[in-house]
Formats: structure tokens, C-alpha cells, sequence
């Protein structure tokens, strides 16, 4: 078995997803799911060693982070969303009743929730994660240390002028930035203190959508005609080449400067199935479009333990991408050739990065696949009960 993968809990770092990305990887759009209760299927479960969850229709499946060994189910019907809540235990489940605390090393429910309509991004940044809820505009801070006990953590809040689809993020010396908009426009960020008044705005970036982080806490923030950076108090407006140039979705990392983001230029598409990625360099300001080749999808993005740019291609490729020079330095064959559904809450394959593993569900195929990012090699597959949607796991930091 990979070392990697054995020492991961001890590494002490953490790579942030596309999605989500991103994330909190999110598909543009407002998530919903059935209102339901959770109930643990089986007897008490065994402590898992760094967990992944993944979400089916009906369900959690907890895996063994090393062996991809199935630990257990969860029955959760609806459509549930999945991020790392930021310690070695837990995860955040999205749910249409609120954003839920997973315990995923017991396989349980915590009973910590934030109730609110619409649960949206979740992001980890300077030991904070922060939750935004997209029906209420409420944003909740909080340190994932404090989850250990199983109760509510003491944390900031925060609550938006207006409910939008948003996001936000809490600095390492307090600032909080949080997006502004309504239901039906979205313009831009905001900049509050650590006593929550309002010390800057920026509204030069319309359909704001997403956030990461670069090296040297610059934080960007993406637009429809580019992406906004703010960094050491100050923003800056990097221009898209395309009058209309989205980059809705965006994935960072500590060790480099450089952004890896998607690219989109049809703002009448349906679906558009874009084959560059953007390239921001938070330092210089410059952006630089790479074309792969290959269409993704918002659940494509993630980052390597140096910082490598990585993106999985509808070809069933992981393209590995040098973030300075945007050469891609190595193509790993990893899934069957698969096309990006209409329905954003359609399954398809997903990327989920932790350390030097790149994971990767393979819906269709109902598989599950463990990816050395430094040799290439495939380091263990499982095949599941059912076909898997979302993927995420713990990890500690941001």
C-alpha cells in the first residue's frame, strides 16, 4: 500500500478541491433534497481510519481511506451534498433541511446542525470552516477543532442584506469576506472586521460565484468576466480575454500562487462542456488559458500535494498540470470516457484530492479508485453496492 496514504493523518496538511470545489465543488446552482431523518444502518460501527463518504440515491457509504474497504451505509434519502469539515473525523453533510456534522470515523451523526434553507459552500481556510446558507444568506463560523466534543461549536455568524446563492471565507487575521447579491443578481464581495462592520466592498464582478485560496493567503473569488483577488487588504481585477469569461469554480493550494479554474464563455448555453482551464497567477496578476483537449466538469478540479493542477478529463484521463507553464506533465488513465449530464445533480465521475491520493468515483461503473498522483499508478479499486454521486472525506486544515 501506498506510504502516502498510510502517514496521511499525520501529515498535518490539506489541499483544497474544484468544487469545489469544488469543494466545495458546486454546480452554479441552488441543491435541494427531501426533507428526511437519518438512521445509522447496522450495529455500532468500528472506528474507521480517514474516512471517505460517499452519497448514493438513499444514502452515505463510509469508507476505510486506505483499503476503499466499504464500513458502512447510512440511509439519508434526497439529493445530499458532501465537504470536509476540517478535522481528522468529520464531515459535512448538506441536506435540505440545513448543513449536518458527520462523524464519519464513528459512521454517525453528531446531532450538530445548522438549520436553513438551501445549504451552500463550505469552505475551510486559516483553521475556520465556514458555512453559507444560500436561503437565508446566514453565514456560520466556526473551528473544526471544537467538534470533537459532539456539540455545537461556538462560532461567529453572520447574516447577508439579502438571501443568494454565496460564499464566504474568514481570514487568518479576522476578516471575513463574504459575496453580495440577491436571488436574481450578484455583484460582488465584501470585506468585514473581526466585530463584523464592513471595511471594504468590491462590486466589479458580476455572477460572483466560488472562492480558493493561493499561497500567501491570496483568496480569489470568481466572475463572469473574470476572477477578483484579495490579497493584503487590497483587490485586484483580473480581466477575462472574453467579454464573457466565467470562472464560476475555482481550487487552490498553500504551496502555489496559481489558481486552477474552469472557463466558460456561452452565457446562453444550456450545458456548456468548456476544454480550458484558466491558469490565475495571484502575484502577477496574469491569466492563462490551457486547453486540454478533453470537457470536465465542476466536480473536475483538485490540487496535488506540490501544488500540481490537476483536472479529470471526459477522455477518463487525470490531467497533472504544471500551474506555472499550464504543460500538462502527465495524462493517467483512471475511468471509462463519460460525458457531463444536463442536470448538475446527476452523477458523474469526481475527483477528491487528499495529500498525494487523488480519489475517483466511476458512477457507470459503480467503482471507486485510489490514484498514486506522483507515479500515476492505481493504487486499489472497490466496486460498491450501488452507483455513487458525490465524494469527499476528512481533512484536517485547509
Amino acid at each position: 500500500m501506498n506510504k502516502s496514504i498510510r502517514n496521511r493523518a499525520f501529515t498535518g496538511t490539506a489541499l483544497a478541491l474544484a468544487a469545489s470545489a469544488v469543494l466545495t465543488a458546486c454546480g452554479g446552482q441552488d441543491s435541494s433534497s427531501t426533507d428526511t431523518k437519518a438512521k445509522n444502518a447496522g450495529t455500532k460501527a468500528v472506528a474507521v481510519k480517514d474516512p471517505l463518504v460517499a452519497t448514493f440515491d438513499g444514502g452515505l457509504y463510509v469508507l476505510d481511506g486506505e483499503s476503499l474497504k466499504l464500513a458502512n451505509t447510512i440511509e439519508l434519502p434526497g439529493f445530499n451534498r458532501l465537504n470536509p469539515a476540517g478535522d481528522d473525523d468529520h464531515v459535512v453533510v448538506s441536506t435540505d433541511s440545513g448543513f449536518r456534522v458527520l462523524n464519519a470515523a464513528q459512521q454517525t451523526f453528531t446531532g450538530v446542525e445548522y438549520k436553513g434553507a438551501k445549504p451552500g459552500h463550505v469552505v475551510r481556510h486559516a483553521g475556520k470552516t465556514v458555512l453559507f446558507t444560500d436561503g437565508t444568506g446566514e453565514v456560520n463560523v466556526f473551528d473544526p477543532d471544537d467538534l470533537a466534543g459532539g456539540k455545537k461549536p461556538q462560532g461567529r455568524s453572520y447574516t447577508s442584506a439579502e438571501p443568494h446563492h454565496g460564499v464566504a471565507i474568514e481570514l487568518s487575521n479576522g476578516e471575513l469576506l463574504s459575496t453580495l447579491g440577491t436571488e436574481e443578481k450578484r455583484t460582488g464581495v465584501l470585506v468585514l472586521d473581526k466585530n463584523n462592520k464592513e471595511i471594504k466592498r468590491n462590486e466589479k464582478c458580476p455572477g460572483v460565484h466560488g472562492e480558493a485560496a493561493a499561497k500567501g493567503e491570496a483568496i480569489g473569488i470568481g466572475c463572469e468576466d473574470g476572477i477578483l483577488i484579495y490579497k493584503d487588504g487590497k483587490f485586484t481585477k483580473v480581466d477575462a480575454p472574453d467579454d464573457y469569461g466565467r470562472i464560476g469554480n475555482q481550487s487552490g493550494s498553500d504551496a502555489s500562487p496559481v489558481l486552477l479554474g474552469d472557463y466558460k464563455t456561452d452565457p446562453e448555453a444550456e450545458l456548456e462542456r468548456p476544454t480550458r482551464v484558466s491558469l490565475i497567477n495571484t502575484e502577477t496578476g496574469k491569466l492563462k488559458l490551457v486547453d486540454l483537449g478533453t470537457s470536465y466538469s465542476f466536480r473536475s478540479l483538485g490540487r496535488g500535494p506540490e501544488g500540481e493542477a490537476l483536472l479529470l478529463g471526459t477522455n477518463g484521463d487525470l490531467h497533472v498540470i504544471d500551474p506555472e507553464t499550464g504543460k500538462v506533465e502527465k495524462k493517467i488513465p483512471v475511468v471509462d470516457e463519460w460525458q457531463e449530464p444536463l442536470d448538475w445533480q446527476q452523477p458523474r465521475p469526481t475527483l477528491f484530492v487528499r495529500d498525494h491520493t487523488a480519489y475517483v468515483s466511476e458512477p457507470g461503473q459503480r467503482k471507486l479508485h485510489a490514484i498514486d498522483i506522483e507515479t500515476g499508478k492505481k493504487v486499489t479499486s472497490v466496486t460498491l453496492p450501488k452507483s455513487t454521486n458525490e465524494l469527499s472525506g476528512v481533512v484536517a486544515g485547509h
